[in-house]
């Protein structure tokens, strides 16, 4: 079985327009949330959110390429950009060992939404000739393969709010088994619109709180729906002799990963955490790996009653008495819920966590829940020297997913 390594990182989120400034503010607690400015909300329960502050996709490529890409496409891109900058790839893998796993949750939902204004308005039964490649879901992934000539394996997934999880996980196993030697993976979503919030509002999935300092809390026991987010967080994936033979900075290697699901409910989790437990259990048998005082955690943490509840459980069974040892936090309460996005930025935490010794905090935390009683890094940074990583990831349907990430050891 061959080592795969991190070599590469990209990131446009509500902390900042790079991954240093978003590990930077998660290490620093500061809070992404705000009252939402892209619409006017006040008509919605929901009324904050974790918005991109002041992308202007021009940086990143020409008007042309801005036109025929939705805005989950330029985030994209423009992670991908600092990610493959970062990594120092291009140029020393053949194309077709090159490969790009991107997802999206819901993929291109504002163009699709523009476009069928104009029908419904205007009447018109001939819409944007880009409308199609804008909308669906596997065009960030094949946006990105085009700009790098990638002609390795090329896919999307989605799996809901565990996508960038899968994304990653699914690399790490096509570099380890020999089908590519590098692979930009990642997930994308940007979804803050009305039709959005009517929908999550609708499946009262989200906060009704207005308060962006108190809106994402997860694990307190005041919590009371997820805070959406919004964004693109890429990595680069490579097999760990090719990258430590040309030099390449290694931030992590990827050790394990496992993919199950819950076969129990459209959206809720299942209340035993089968699911996610046999996951965290899988990847860690895979990793070789033991958890314990130097262990940090980012778990999914949405901040709804039955998923912090739920995965309390998983880690509880999975984990054994170590539960109680391991440094645990929710970054979403500092970026809202990135939906397709979400499983990569938390893995840039877990990468920041092992580099740095620091594991963000579960900032807004105030009040315990007596079903939730781990260390969740309240509210303060902790700092350990950190060895091993684990990144959970719970998606409507059922899906779940489990990285371990572990601090490079030569």
């Amino acid at each position: 079985m061959r080592r795969v390594v991190v070599t590469g990182m990209g990131a446009i989120t509500p902390l900042g327009h790079t991954a240093q400034e978003t590990w930077a503010a998660m290490a620093e607690g500061k809070n992404g949330i705000t009252t939402i400015t892209r619409f006017d909300a006040s008509a919605f329960k929901a009324t904050v959110a974790g918005e991109v502050k002041d992308f202007d996709p021009l940086k990143y490529m020409e008007k042309g390429e801005v036109r025929r890409n939705d805005l989950y496409t330029q985030y994209a891109l423009a992670a991908a950009e600092e990610a493959v900058a970062d990594s120092g790839v291009i140029g020393t893998v053949e194309s077709q060992r090159l490969g790009v796993y991107i997802g999206s949750g819901i993929g291109g939902l504002q163009t699709t939404l523009k476009e069928h204004e104009k029908m419904m308005t205007e009447n018109k039964t001939k819409l944007s000739p880009f409308l199609i490649p804008m909308m669906i879901t596997n065009m960030a992934s094949g946006a990105v393969s085009i700009r790098y000539k990638a002609e390795g394996p090329t896919l999307p997934v989605v799996t809901a709010c565990a996508t960038s999880s899968h994304t990653i996980g699914e690399a790490f196993r096509a570099i380890r088994h020999g089908y590519a030697d590098a692979i930009i993976a990642g997930g994308s979503e940007a979804t803050i619109c009305p039709f959005a919030f009517a929908g999550f509002i609708g499946a009262m999935a989200l906060t009704s709180n207005p308060d962006p300092a108190t809106a994402c809390v997860p694990f307190d026991a005041r919590r009371s729906g997820f805070v959406m987010g919004e964004g693109a967080v890429i990595m680069v994936l490579e097999e760990y002799e090719r990258a430590k033979a040309r030099g390449a900075h290694i931030y992590a290697e990827v050790t394990g990963y496992d993919n199950t699901a819950d076969a129990y409910h459209i959206t809720a989790p299942e209340p035993e955490a089968k699911g996610i437990t046999n996951c965290i259990k899988n990847a860690l048998q895979e990793a070789g790996a033991t958890v314990g005082a130097d262990t940090y955690v980012n778990a999914h943490g949405t901040s709804t009653e039955l998923n912090d509840k739920t995965e309390t459980l998983g880690f509880k069974k999975a984990f054994g008495d170590a539960a109680y040892d391991v440094a645990i936090s929710s970054t979403k309460s500092m970026t809202g819920h990135m939906l397709g996005a979400a499983g990569a930025v938390e893995a840039l935490a877990c990468i920041g966590a092992l580099e740095n010794g620091i594991a963000p905090p579960t900032i807004n935390y105030q009040e315990p829940d007596p079903e939730c009683d781990l260390d969740y890094t309240p509210n303060v940074a902790a700092r350990r020297d950190f060895k091993l990583a684990v990144s959970t990831s719970l998606g409507f349907g059922g899906h779940n997913a489990c990285l371990v990430l572990q601090k490079i050891d030569g």
